[in-house]
């Protein structure tokens, strides 16, 4: 399992964002974590969300540059070493980190990493044997 983020490429202009995060919000769309990166004239919001299928509809309907992604995202206990302990994990079975975000739990004991990994089943496969807690887009418990 795994959940599918939209990535937006935005204008690097005043106000962009807020109007993604706008219509997003209009759309009953909810934004359950992001990540925005910064490319000289371009951003790349990387979003997980609750309905993925109608935010790329909503986006790509307002001329917003979007695609999906799989990733894969965990929940892990916040505590010292807990990202370094998955990494050595994937390292281990030679799977290589792209990228990652996280979000912390509402509650601040636990948090949600997201990473994209190729290929994501067979990440999959070696955090679930390693017994990590692996989240999918049906229920995605990030605050």
């Amino acid at each position: 399992m795994h959940i599918r983020q939209i990535s937006v490429f935005l204008e690097n202009r005043k106000g962009r964002l807020a109007e993604m995060t706008k219509l997003l919000a209009e759309n009953k769309i909810n934004i359950r974590a992001i990540s925005l990166a910064d490319m000289m004239d371009l951003g790349v919001a990387r979003l997980i969300v609750n309905d993925p299928t109608s935010c790329l509809s909503v986006l790509k309907a307002n001329d917003f540059a979007a695609q999906t992604t799989e990733v894969v995202a965990i929940e892990l206990p916040d505590r010292l070493g807990a990202i370094h302990g998955i990494l050595e994990i994937l390292n281990a079975n030679a799977l290589n980190v792209e990228y990652m975000y996280a979000s912390m739990g509402k509650k601040g004991d636990t948090g949600v990493v997201i990473f994209k990994v190729d290929p994501v089943d067979e990440a999959v496969a070696v955090l679930r044997r390693n017994g990590i807690s692996v989240l999918s887009d049906e229920a995605p418990p990030i605050p």
